[in-house]
């Protein structure tokens, strides 16, 4: 193992948040600006370390916890989609606020991170040995326009196409178990989400809806910064299929999944001859390629040879949904 001053020495460890209900009565934002000093903290930081073989780039993503507890996930390479990959090199530790910088004590106190919401500095001693920059990703399809011949679901304006649709905050959709009323077969899809932050939920508690394709199969949507990439998480087909990378970024950023979906086929008896298959952008990088469906997702209807509508799953949590469109094939 190459000693890296200390800090990102063991090869495929993960700690994740641990998964596990919250107080219903836990603080929950949805504008930024009344989100406080944890939210500004929390966030992604890139740099480079200096080691024996050279710099090398590290991504960390710094997530808040409630009542100032953090926790700081260090991925050797980069950031997930931007040099990170799974089964690479990880290193997590937790700390907490001091006034207004989220402090971490690493390798028994030889070293320690300190984050204000701009820098990420890490200290040996007292000298700085690495400095990161905060940096906020936007996905590159983030306000994508529909193609010619596409059918514009939601654009700000109305919810006359939803079944149970609800305007919220003037212009967005609310995660309000509603579906639209027409119903579709084979198509790609087009959709931007926002979770709220909820610095003191854990798990499924903390920003839940899902995307359900033809109201059978759920693109999970969750506050999952940070965390590993399961089924249940964002970017998971429930049940089904773990993204191939935990693309989630901080809550209150506006994200997009940008799906290809072919619909199962039935025979004249309704049995099922093929399974349906899926591909999944999550913020513009693949995270499902052409994975094979096989069975639906709890939750809203099973499977069948009809079309179906798609459908946005209510989970408590003021998740909100805009610019949403679907080209069928």
């Amino acid at each position: 193992m190459i000693q890296r001053h200390g800090l990102f020495v063991v090869a495929g460890l993960f700690l994740c948040v641990q998964a596990f209900a919250a107080d219903p009565n836990a603080p929950t934002f949805t504008d930024p600006e009344q989100a406080g000093i944890d939210y500004e903290i929390q966030g992604e930081y890139v740099g480079h370390m200096p080691t024996s073989e050279g710099d090398i780039e590290i991504g960390v993503q710094i997530i808040a916890l409630g009542d100032g507890k953090f926790r700081s996930v260090g991925l050797i390479g980069g950031l997930p989609g931007a040099g990170w990959r799974r089964g690479s090199e990880v290193r997590v530790f937790d700390g907490e606020r001091v006034d207004n910088v989220a402090k971490f004590t690493v390798n028994d106190g030889d070293h320690r991170v300190e984050v204000d919401g701009k820098t990420l500095k890490v200290f040996v001693g007292n000298s700085v040995v690495a400095e990161f920059k905060k940096t906020n990703r936007q996905s590159p399809t983030l306000g994508a326009k529909p193609p010619a011949g596409a059918i514009v679901l939601f654009d700000g304006s109305s919810v006359e196409g939803w079944e149970n649709g609800q305007l919220i905050e003037g212009d967005l959709l609310g995660a309000t178990n509603c579906a639209t009323k027409e119903k579709f077969g084979d198509h790609t899809l087009h959709v931007e989400f926002r979770t709220p932050f909820m610095p003191n939920s854990r798990g499924q508690a903390r920003g839940n809806s899902g995307v359900y394709v033809q109201s059978r199969y759920e693109v999970q949507v969750l506050d999952s910064f940070g965390l590993e990439g399961k089924s249940n998480e964002c970017g998971g087909i429930y049940s089904v299929s773990e993204p191939s990378t935990n693309m989630c970024l901080p809550p209150l950023a506006w994200q997009t999944y940008d799906i290809d979906f072919t619909a199962a086929r039935y025979d004249d008896q309704g049995k099922k001859t093929k399974n349906g298959r899926i591909t999944v952008k999550h913020n513009g990088v693949v995270i499902h390629n052409n994975v094979e469906l096989t069975q639906g997702t709890p939750g809203r209807h099973p499977e069948g040879p009809e079309s179906d509508a798609l459908f946005l799953q209510d989970h408590g949590n003021p998740v909100a949904f805009r610019n949403i469109w679907i080209a069928p094939k």
